[in-house]
């Protein structure tokens, strides 16, 4: 892929800032300043104060409505810091044994090191793997599979197999060892026992037994039921 800008000429934050909005926006939700604040843990001033830089920089804009959009070479950008954080994460991940969250933050602490040469022997070295550990497409052409459904929509007795975990969840480090312990992963085979509305919580059969999940991350877990 073809960028406008070495990603080395980021700052750390920069590139934490793009990645943070191409969760965002991957998991469909509007990138606001609140809502960045929130998933970056930092105050709605400090994050205000970095999207006004990056849009000086030309990688943020406004888009229809005025919210807030990565620019044409922002997402390049971001989607290049996505690739480089995913390899990472499956080289401490599979190669190294680190879990899901560890991975996921010790990922983002060294995404901004690699060196294109490196980033390419890393690929390689992995067998060019098409998503990131957790099942979402590294490629920016690449689009989910339009049958998989959140997890939390399946009635009780439904059987269905993990597509993936929704960038938005990568976010939440304890849904992620939570998800790791019980085996909850892509590829996971899974019956939904019980789905209430009423306690906001449903149960899964797994890998590793019983798991009870919210709904709310239930919906962040994309899943291939199979056809009854």
């Amino acid at each position: 892929m073809r960028i406008t800008a070495p990603l080395e000429s980021l700052s750390p934050a920069s590139q934490e800032y793009l990645l943070c909005m191409r969760h965002l926006i991957a998991s469909g939700r509007p990138p606001t300043i609140s809502a960045i604040a929130r998933r970056m843990e930092v105050s709605p001033q400090a994050a205000s104060e970095m999207i006004a830089r990056l849009r000086a920089d030309g990688l943020v804009c406004h888009g229809d409505g005025r919210d807030l959009q990565l620019s044409d070479a922002g997402q390049q950008l971001a989607h290049a810091i996505f690739r480089r954080h995913a390899l990472v994460e499956w080289l401490l991940a599979d190669v190294i044994g680190m879990g899901w969250a560890d991975a996921d933050r010790e990922a983002r602490r060294l995404q901004g090191a690699i060196s294109p040469a490196v980033e390419a022997s890393l690929d390689a070295f992995l067998g060019y793997p098409s998503t990131c550990p957790h099942g979402n497409p590294i490629s920016p052409d690449a689009r989910p599979d339009p049958a998989a459904v959140p997890l939390s929509g399946l009635r009780s007795g439904t059987s269905a197999t993990i597509q993936r975990v929704s960038e938005e969840a990568e976010g939440d480090s304890a849904l992620l060892s939570y998800l790791e312990a019980r085996g909850l992963r892509p590829g996971a085979e899974i019956v939904v026992r019980a789905n209430s509305d009423s306690l906001e919580a449903l149960t899964v059969d797994g890998p590793r037994g019983s798991a009870m999940l919210g709904l709310r991350p239930a919906s962040q877990i994309m899943v291939l039921p199979e056809p009854r």
